[in-house]
């Protein structure tokens, strides 16, 4: 099963519906305060989906995968999925002002590019990267009541370390997202991201050594790091009740495109064999309690 695409990762951290927005203190006096329902205590999210995207960074063949979700928050403390991986944000919701919300805490996450479904027969040649073990920190900030009392705009960024030895490197994912209902049971998310990664990471996934031109007659490559890529996605979650404050069943549908630039994008693996445009879709069914 290949991994989920970096930048859809937003998929898995705002598919609660509508809880990032009904969860907002606001400004409001005490009682004229909304009514934040099953989001007013401990909470959680959890579903199963299916996803749509390339192979690996940069293919041009696109494979079917499960996408299960899961998102949370108890006693203060939010949690939720990263991927394959998942992040804790340790900054519980009281510690902050009631329109301003930090977020900071550890990330794990497995990345499998690279080491199985590689449809391309040409990059299949190169060989199987080993899978990666990594692990970081997310911190951000959210700001709340931007336009009205329930929107939200979250600035953050992730940062990780693979610790297995699979590319021995470094990726940080700058965002930034703007969440609002559109109804009690509509909810909508836009995002805009990026991906920087150092050499080792560059190296693993995009460089072409000797042999590996021998094997597939790709031309050598030697890949530097840099911005790897950039993107845009849109979330859309729906509550089958017709009030997501009350919990219970929902559906979800989320569309990816990023774009690799600089030597991801130059690399033989995508340029030659592969597209520099990548489009990841997913779509699912939630519960939350």
């Amino acid at each position: 099963m290949r991994v989920f695409n970096s930048c859809a990762v937003a998929l898995c951290i705002s598919v609660a519906l509508c809880a990032p927005a009904f969860a907002q203190d606001g400004e409001a006096p005490a009682a004229e305060m909304p009514n934040r329902g099953v989001f007013a205590g401990d909470w959680v999210a959890v579903g199963l989906g299916a996803g749509y995207g390339p192979s690996y960074d940069g293919s041009d063949d696109y494979v079917l995968f499960p996408a299960p979700l899961a998102q949370g928050s108890v006693g203060g403390f939010d949690f939720g999925a990263r991927g394959p991986g998942l992040y804790v944000d340790l900054i519980a919701d009281g510690n902050s002002g009631r329109n301003v919300k930090f977020l900071a805490g550890p990330l794990f996450r497995v990345r499998m590019d690279r080491n199985s479904n590689i449809k391309d027969p040409v990059v299949r040649l190169l060989g199987k990267e080993d899978v990666a073990i990594e692990v970081g920190a997310t911190a951000g900030v959210s700001f709340s009541s931007i336009l009205h009392p329930f929107d939200t705009v979250t600035i953050s960024s992730d940062i990780q370390w693979d610790v297995a030895g699979a590319h021995k490197g470094r990726i940080i994912s700058p965002s930034i997202a703007y969440s609002t209902p559109l109804s009690t049971a509509i909810f909508t998310s836009i995002s805009l991201s990026a991906t920087h990664v150092d050499g080792n990471y560059a190296d693993t996934y995009f460089s072409i050594d000797q042999v590996g031109s021998i094997a597939s007659g790709l031309p050598v490559f030697d890949a530097n790091g840099g911005w790897k890529s950039y993107g845009a996605s849109l979330l859309g979650g729906v509550d089958l009740s017709g009030d997501a404050r009350d919990g219970g069943w929902g559906i979800y549908g989320f569309i990816n495109y990023s774009r690799l630039t600089n030597d991801a994008a130059r690399s033989p693996v995508t340029s030659l064999r592969g597209d520099a445009s990548q489009w990841f879709m997913a779509g699912g069914i939630s519960y939350t309690f």
